[in-house]
């Protein structure tokens, strides 16, 4: 068996070894954020207000324009949604689409919001390799499913788990249009999903929502664009958990199976049951089989009692 992480990342780093470093013991910061204390970014984010290099600046003003274009699948499949029924869950699915996030640099993955005080949960291995290398204070860029952009840093840390939460601490303004008065208002708090009571049971439907990345890394020749969206939406179901593996363990692969279409990038992609209920993230994938690999919901579980309960 050859595990294989999902995080995109540059042709360089694709032609490394593909599994993670763990490391020896849980990290966690020890400031504590408050939502009434993320700061407004301005409206237009310049270098100088990232700090990011000029190619990842680049990529994140790119995303940022596909995310915004209303053609793309997710715009499509959130205004789907919302048109159907609230009581067929399809809303629900709509949120979970809306809660999603994308890494802005290029060598990064997927995340989701689990609280609208801007909690992000995403595989460790989006935010450093192994906890020897984690900067706490590194600021991480993302962008939600319609595009707005935020500033977060590192609060949590389980290396083993293959886990990160990130608090959002500056956030771009977001509108929302009233479709009866056509007036605008400010959104409070971010869009955020819920972590199922009980864990899946096996053949139960799948949504993964994550970031395919931009460039083909299955071909030799470098630079050959995907042609994906930058977020994408695929069906599957939960295959189970990997027999004799530890569930909190997935520092080598991910212990839960699926099925699910993922691509490099799709690291930390929340998978959703037809409630828009969480029940774990996409990690990595089985090279010998091909099946699916992610963090499954008994660690995650675990993970959100020891840390989330200290963040709000």
């Amino acid at each position: 068996m050859t595990a294989r992480v999902t995080r995109s990342r540059s042709r360089d780093i694709a032609n490394l070894s593909h599994a993670p470093t763990q490391p020896t013991k849980s990290a966690l910061a020890s400031q504590n954020v408050a939502a009434s204390n993320i700061s407004a970014l301005p409206d237009s984010l310049y270098a100088t207000a990232t700090g990011l290099d000029s190619k990842n600046q680049k990529l994140l003003l790119a995303k940022q324009n596909r995310l915004t274009d209303r053609n793309g699948q997710i715009p499509r499949f959130i205004r789907d949604r919302l048109t159907q029924p609230a009581n067929d869950h399809s809303h629900a699915l709509a949120n979970a689409a809306s809660s999603t996030l994308v890494f802005a640099q290029q060598e990064a993955g997927t995340a989701v919001c689990v609280s609208p005080s801007g909690l992000l949960l995403t595989c460790s291995h989006c935010v450093a390799e192994s906890e020897d290398v984690l900067d706490l204070a590194k600021d991480q860029w993302l962008l939600f499913a319609d595009g707005r952009v935020v500033k977060a840093t590192c609060v949590g840390y389980d290396g083993r788990r293959d886990l990160a939460l990130l608090q959002i601490v500056a956030a771009k303004t977001s509108r929302q249009l009233d479709p009866t008065t056509a007036n605008t208002t400010e959104m409070s708090g971010f869009p955020a999903i819920a972590l199922t009571e009980t864990p899946p049971r096996r053949n139960t439907s799948l949504f993964c929502i994550g970031h395919p990345g931009s460039e083909d890394f299955e071909v030799d020749t470098p630079g050959v664009a995907t042609g994906y969206d930058v977020l994408h939406i695929s069906e599957g179901r939960y295959r189970g958990l990997a027999v004799g593996q530890d569930v909190q363990d997935n520092s080598e692969i991910g212990a839960l199976k699926h099925d699910c279409w993922t691509y490099w990038g799709h690291s930390g992609a929340p998978l959703i049951n037809d409630e828009g209920l969480l029940v774990g993230l996409h990690s990595s994938w089985d090279d010998s089989t091909g099946m699916r690999r992610g963090v499954a919901w008994e660690a995650v579980k675990a993970f959100m009692d020891e840390h989330a309960p200290k963040r709000e």
